[in-house]
């Protein structure tokens, strides 16, 4: 019997949140953005463009974005959805959601947050679905350009 060749992407067989192996996925992450730095040192833009195309598609890319996201002071905090990842299920499915095609910022969901003088101040939460592809192409962007340097505008 042969075996039918399946078409689409590749499924990464990581199905527990927990059995995601966080080493291998930083060191490619890190790997990554090693390359983004070293083509941009060399002014290669399409290359950059490329690397970060393949940063925000990875599998690791996403999962430490959702990580990331989850794993911080506001992981209890929902946005406009009045969704939380709080479980390891929640959090493998938004890695498997996450997709650039689809994604459309949501309206922030507006909140007053009382100041010392005793009037109110306005604070924006974004939904959590919101947080991560920023988070992907950013940890390339931050990572080479450092926060005291504005980051080129044909990057974004």
């Amino acid at each position: 019997m042969t075996a039918v060749p399946s078409a689409g992407a590749s499924f990464h067989g990581v199905t527990d949140w927990h059995a995601i192996d966080w080493e291998s996925a930083n060191h490619k992450v890190r790997r990554l953005q090693a390359r983004i730095v070293k083509a941009t040192k060399e002014e290669r833009w399409g290359k950059v463009k490329a690397l970060q195309r393949l940063l925000t598609h990875s599998f690791s890319g996403k999962a430490l974005a959702v990580r990331r996201v989850t794993e911080n002071q506001g992981k209890n905090t929902p946005g406009v959805d009045q969704i939380i990842w709080n479980t390891p299920h929640k959090k493998i499915n938004a890695i498997y959601s996450l997709r650039q095609r689809d994604y459309h910022p949501q309206p922030l969901r507006r909140i007053h947050i009382p100041k010392k003088n005793g009037k109110k101040r306005p604070l924006g939460i974004p939904m959590v679905r919101s947080y991560c592809p920023p988070y992907g192409k950013l940890s390339g962007l931050h990572y080479q350009w450092g926060s005291d340097q504005p980051i080129p505008r044909i990057l974004l």
